[in-house]
């Protein structure tokens, strides 16, 4: 007797489907995330929308762009999470030599009607849409330093054969995103390739030596005059309160007067032009002001978590490529964060680094959500492996 054939309904697709099952990581991390960007889209509107209507432009005029770059960047950790992560390791050299083409392009002369001087620097592409291209040398350094410390196997003991070559490309994207200028965010490349090959086995004593080899090259980049402003005003804020000790002041002050509960949401004085770039570089002092000491522990706490996850993921990962991908991934959140808000609070001298899915600026916004479904993916076949029991 035949069997009756099944005509119940496909089933729907679910949580499943991206691995949120498999495991309590992916799901903290996407709530986690979620709640970051919610809060952020929140501050950033109250940060942003006097400024919006000093350029003659509706209140809500940020907080719509940085939607629309959040919506880009979710569906950019949709597919993050589903692709298997040792797709980058192919895709390592593609987006290095890539990413190097676009940063060339800002620094080259003649390119000027699509690479614009703002604010005395070469940072974004606008060819339809507005790129920075050092924002995808973040990521483009994680996965290219994870898939060429994977073959290096145990040669990082050797410093010719370990830490050397990697120099050489890392140069290649450091030296254009310098000369843009940026050195914060060269510096922070830099830092995050020198993570993953660390966490490979690299030597510290390797990295010392490096580091006295660039020392007249830092040296000489920190002597630039706006850069000398800026050490001195972090020593000494109160040495010029109306130069280039104003921001850092008055990042003090709307940290200070928030309090505990801070003055509440759309109350903030600096919001009114008091506090130059509130709505990015200085975010965090936002969050100080009109939310106070709980909104700033809710903000760290939630950033905590974020990277413990990522770092669990990367302690649990099936195999190096997915260890080293995800502490440089992790890194690259923590340090952006950490450098944001000491900042903010005076611990580290002025940097302009953004605050992760809180700052505006879609490049950010879309690589930041990236690097976390790309974490997803390794916490999701990594759990896959354990429930197969290979």
């Amino acid at each position: 007797m035949a069997r009756p054939v099944d005509v119940s309904p496909a089933r729907t697709a679910s949580l499943a489907d991206i691995g949120l099952e498999r495991g309590w990581e992916p799901a903290a991390l996407l709530v986690t995330t979620l709640l970051l960007l919610a809060f952020g889209l929140v501050t950033l509107y109250s940060a942003s929308a006097f400024l919006a209507r000093s350029e003659a432009l509706p209140d809500y005029y940020y907080v719509l762009r940085q939607i629309s770059g959040a919506a880009v960047g979710l569906a950019a950790l949709a597919l993050c999470a589903r692709v298997p992560y040792h797709t980058w390791q192919h895709l390592a050299w593609p987006m290095v030599i890539g990413v190097w083409i676009l940063l060339m392009i800002l620094v080259i002369p003649g390119t000027e009607s699509i690479a614009p001087k703002i604010n005395g620097a070469r940072r974004w592409l606008r060819v339809g849409v507005t790129i920075q291209p050092s924002e995808l040398a973040k990521v483009a350094v994680v996965v290219w330093t994870a898939a060429l410390a994977v073959k290096k196997g145990e040669n990082f003991r050797s410093l010719r054969k370990g830490l050397l070559p990697f120099l050489v490309v890392w140069c290649a994207l450091l030296v254009p995103i310098a000369l843009e200028p940026d050195f914060s965010t060269a510096a922070l490349v830099g830092l995050m390739g020198a993570l993953v090959v660390y966490s490979a086995g690299g030597r510290i004593g390797h990295f010392v030596f490096l580091a006295l080899l660039a020392l007249p090259a830092v040296w000489r980049e920190l002597s630039v005059a706006f850069r000398v402003r800026r050490l001195a005003a972090f020593l000494d804020p109160s040495a010029d309160p109306a130069g280039a000790g104003f921001q850092v002041k008055q990042s003090l002050i709307a940290l200070g007067s928030g309090g505990v509960t801070g003055v509440g949401f759309g109350q903030g004085r600096q919001r009114f032009g008091f506090l130059p770039e509130a709505h990015n570089d200085f975010i965090f002092a936002m969050i100080g002001e009109e939310w106070g000491l709980i909104g700033v522990v809710a903000t760290v706490g939630l950033y905590t978590i974020l990277i413990l996850v990522g770092f669990r993921i990367a302690s649990q990962a099936r195999d190096h490529f997915g260890e080293f991908l995800a502490i440089g991934l992790t890194g690259m959140i923590a340090l952006q964060a950490f450098l944001h808000m000491a900042v903010g609070l005076n611990l580290v001298p002025t940097t302009g680094l953004a605050l992760p899915l809180i700052s505006y600026g879609r490049s950010n916004m879309v690589v930041t959500l990236t690097a976390i479904g790309i974490l997803m993916a390794v916490a999701r076949e990594t759990e896959q492996m354990r429930l197969s029991g290979a």
